[in-house]
């Protein structure tokens, strides 16, 4: 698919979740992905639509006064995490390219007393942030969605200062999809067919000039889940897939948190 149409599938798609506040993305909850009951309760109601296969702000060891950027920010979950860390000193920066999704973010900001939270709309390929902005990149299953990894990361260097720091949970395959999955719409918006295979994914990090770059968790996508999901069982009846042959789609893919760092020069 063209990048283009590939933006253009992802922004209507996240654009319907944004509306029905509804998650397509994947069958895990929040929960069992690493944030605690804690967490998610100091989170306005509608922030948290369970996109995400891991909790970077509980990895990213942020600290008071720190700026932070989430790409993806989708309905502000992390961002609003995040802002307890950094404090009033810090600030937060969610970048989104869904209207709805910024739109429900906002919402959520003024039901909080985060005065230090701003959303903003944009590609994460093109980030509405200006150089050496922020001490730490966080991302949540989303830069799996890009056509262009290659910029994401690009971008994120850019926007980092030195010795800034990206942390981010992603989704990568351990092995080589089905071409019908990979140009499959649905399996687009369900975060599979655009992951890439994990030593890619990896070398696209280091290529855009970020240092120590290595793998701090990875765990496989639960299979018996995967099959339940409603994305699944779209994907499963559009393409006349059977249960078994899903289940072994499932074991190519996993999901990471990944660290590096820019360096000083």
């Amino acid at each position: 698919m063209k990048e283009e149409k590939i933006r253009k599938i992802v922004r209507e798609g996240y654009g319907k979740i944004a509306k029905a506040e509804k998650c397509c993305c994947g069958p895990e909850t929040s929960k069992e992905i690493g944030y605690t009951p804690e967490e998610l309760k100091s989170v306005p109601e509608g922030a948290d639509f369970s996109l995400g296969c891991g909790n970077p702000v509980a990895l990213a060891s942020l600290k008071e006064g720190e700026t932070v950027v989430d790409l993806g920010s989708g309905g502000g979950l992390d961002c609003f995490l995040a802002a307890k860390i950094v404090g009033e000193k810090g600030r937060i920066i969610g970048v989104d390219m869904t209207p709805e999704m910024i739109d429900k973010a906002r919402e959520n900001s003024r039901k909080t007393k985060h005065k230090n939270v701003e959303f903003r709309l944009g590609e994460i390929e093109n980030l509405p942030v200006a150089d050496n902005t922020a001490d730490v990149i966080i991302s949540n299953c989303v830069i799996n969605l890009s056509p262009d990894k290659k910029r994401v990361f690009e971008e994120a260097f850019r926007v980092l200062k030195p010795s800034g720091r990206l942390m981010i949970s992603d989704i990568v395959l351990l092995k080589e999809l089905p071409e019908a999955i990979k140009n499959n719409v649905q399996a687009y918006v369900g975060c599979v067919s655009g992951a890439v295979m994990k030593s890619e994914y990896i070398k696209l990090i280091e290529e855009a000039g970020f240092r120590e770059v290595k793998i701090i968790k990875e765990r496989s996508f639960p299979v018996e889940l995967a099959v339940d999901d409603p994305v699944a069982k779209a994907i499963m009846k559009d393409l006349n897939i059977t249960v078994e042959s899903a289940k072994e789609f499932a074991t190519s893919i996993a999901s990471i948190a990944v660290y590096g760092i820019k360096p000083e020069k």
